[in-house]
């Protein structure tokens, strides 16, 4: 019986981690298995929509993974250092446990590797993303993912990392990277940084199902809890967040009656729970930022944002992680509780930080309050400055509309 193609991938998806790890902690030759467990993901994807799902998905992977490892393994090697390094081809793989996932992660985030190559990696080796769709979800070459991937492999090997949870202070810093990357690949598909589309549906959703499966892992640690809260959070907004027109649609023009209740109650739930936990360690950026989007998608109406809580989280979060995005929100929200000229004023010293003076949401924030302080002409120049320097077409789009009517209502 044939099996649905939309059913396959996705399993695949979830069993690529696992059969990864069983293979690492037998061959302990990361580059050569995850070669391995790719051309096993190949060969299901070819074979099982049409011969059927077999009795056994994950052990089949590993078993024919795990026999394109000892083809690879019997290649570079001599007949007789195989022989004494490998075990009988008949040898049972054993199954990896559900720490294997969380050791892929903590290896594809090792520190020797750049933001990037961490990514690039991550996505393939734990995500089961193909080259190529890495490639067509960041819209970049192929041949650079390629790259990315190879590179990293070879850096992993050469730095003499092992298949193994590392303690301590090594641990919680792995640990921050990992949140980190898969915050980064999150937010890549929500405002996609270049090209025709808003969103990339695929990165938001398998950087959900990725932290899902960390939190599944480490349910007691808060900032994974969080930052899986804050994912549901945002991305509950996703389908009210372009209009008919396909222009950009902002948070206090949204039609709330089309966000995800299910993902905003789960993540409601969440940020109550960590939040309120005995146990959840020290707060965390995650938590602050997951405890802000809950405060907003709480609110029935634009109108009763609780924004004097709002800009008291940004204030705790500014003191947690401080930086020039988190300055931005919380000028915007001490604007909407103090006023447009409260507001400006921040931007004006923000505008002296380098890493901001450029940034098209600098200019957007400082247009949105121009608007609101009276000052139209000024507010249509800011706007014309922010989508000169946007870098997302649909942002730009936006952003030269908000311009045009305030110069059509100025004429």
């Amino acid at each position: 019986m044939s099996a649905d193609p939309r059913q396959v991938e996705p399993l695949l998806r979830a069993l690529a981690p696992r059969v990864l790890g069983a293979l690492v902690r037998r061959h302990g030759q990361f580059g050569l298995c995850e070669d391995a467990v790719q051309e096993a993901l190949i060969a299901a994807a070819a074979q099982w929509p049409a011969d059927g799902l077999p009795a056994d998905p994950r052990a089949w992977l590993t078993t024919v993974a795990d026999r394109r490892a000892i083809d690879a393994i019997r290649s570079e090697r001599s007949r007789r250092e195989r022989e004494a390094a490998v075990a009988e081809e008949t040898v049972e793989v054993e199954v990896g446990d559900a720490d294997d996932t969380l050791r892929l992660l903590l290896l594809c985030c090792h520190p020797s590797l750049t933001p990037a190559t961490q990514v690039a990696l991550t996505l393939r080796a734990v995500g089961g993303l193909t080259t190529a769709q890495i490639a067509r979800a960041f819209l970049i070459p192929e041949a650079t993912v390629g790259q990315r991937i190879s590179r990293a492999k070879r850096t992993i090997r050469a730095a003499g990392a092992r298949f193994e949870l590392p303690a301590g202070d090594e641990l919680a810093a792995r640990l921050a990277a990992v949140l980190q990357i898969l915050y980064l690949v999150f937010n890549e598909g929500h405002t996609a940084t270049s090209g025709g589309d808003l969103t990339r549906a695929e990165l938001t959703g398998e950087a959900i199902r990725l932290t899902r499966e960390l939190h599944a892992l480490l349910p007691a640690d808060g900032e994974v809890a969080g930052l899986l809260a804050l994912m549901l959070l945002t991305d509950s907004h996703r389908d009210a967040r372009v209009g008919p027109d396909g222009l950009l649609v902002t948070l206090d023009r949204q039609d709330r009656t089309r966000w995800d209740r299910a993902q905003i109650e789960e993540g409601i739930a969440l940020v109550t729970e960590v939040l309120g936990a005995a146990d959840r360690g020290p707060l965390g950026p995650y938590q602050v930022q997951a405890a802000i989007a809950a405060v907003h998608a709480e609110a029935p109406t634009a109108e009763a944002t609780d924004w004097p809580q709002i800009a008291a989280l940004y204030g705790v979060l500014e003191r947690l992680a401080p930086g020039p995005m988190v300055a931005l929100n919380r000028a915007a929200a001490i604007a909407m509780v103090d006023g447009p000229q409260a507001g400006l004023a921040r931007l004006d010293e923000l505008a002296r930080d380098e890493r901001l003076a450029g940034h098209h949401r600098l200019a957007a924030v400082r247009a949105h309050l121009l608007e609101r302080a009276g000052d139209r002409a000024a507010a249509a120049a800011s706007y014309r400055e922010a989508a000169r320097l946007a870098t997302s077409l649909p942002e730009r789009r936006y952003l030269e509309a908000q311009a045009a009517r305030l110069g059509e209502a100025g004429t």
